[in-house]
């Protein structure tokens, strides 16, 4: 417990540095949205510094979060993730997708919508496009832009950006195969399944419960 203790602080830490200038300030407990320059906003889904780090962010604030639910039995094999899309209802369908999408192709962690979850999904405008990252409290989100999941397939932005949660990076130089590649393979890619090497990598950071997982984002 005291080993379990001192990996959680760390990853508290290593998340908070993360953090820095990733969100508005105004930001307290949701994302903002902003409208300016949204018809140039699916851009974004190339990629930038910035983005590495808010994903970084994310997946030590979801990890945190887990954690503290899952105190009690920390070896668990299989951990369950738990979220909450009430801010994206239009996005309802393609997020419920994306988690059986992913429910189905890895086996030693599972996405469910629930109580007190570890992470949120919100939609609405921004300029950055969408993207996985934490607000001013800590908290991971997934913010899902309008215009984006117009220009690309919306299910394939859904599943990718979920991707983040379970602890993949982003490789926009793949291939359409590739759900990490997000809008790298161009806008007819329509593939938002994992492929063999994502949901091994996702099972092998995973294959010892929480404490695998958390030893993998340090």
């Amino acid at each position: 417990m005291r080993h379990h203790r001192t990996v959680l602080s760390a990853l508290l830490g290593a998340g908070l540095a993360l953090t820095l200038g990733t969100v508005p300030a105004s930001a307290a407990t949701a994302p903002e949205s902003p409208t300016a320059g949204a018809a140039q906003s699916f851009v974004a889904y190339e990629g930038s510094a910035q983005d590495v780090k808010a994903t970084k962010a994310f997946f030590a604030a979801v990890l945190k979060h887990v954690a503290e639910k899952q105190a009690a039995n920390p070896g668990a094999r299989v951990v369950t993730v738990t979220y909450n899309a009430a801010s994206a209802p239009t996005f309802r369908a393609q997020i419920a997708e994306s988690t059986r999408i992913w429910n189905s192709s890895v086996s030693n962690v599972r996405l469910q919508e629930g109580s007190n979850p570890s992470f949120r999904y919100y939609e609405g405008n921004d300029p950055r496009g969408s993207y996985a990252s934490v607000n001013g409290l800590g908290r991971g989100y997934i913010f899902l832009d309008y215009r984006q999941n117009q220009v690309y397939n919306s299910t394939r932005v859904t599943s990718h950006e979920t991707g983040h949660v379970l602890g993949l990076p982003d490789n926009y130089r793949g291939p359409c195969s590739e759900l990490m590649s997000g809008g790298g393979p161009g806008t007819s890619c329509t593939n938002a399944v994992p492929n063999a090497n994502e949901r091994a990598r996702v099972n092998s950071l995973w294959a010892r419960g929480l404490a695998s997982a958390m030893k993998a984002a340090r």
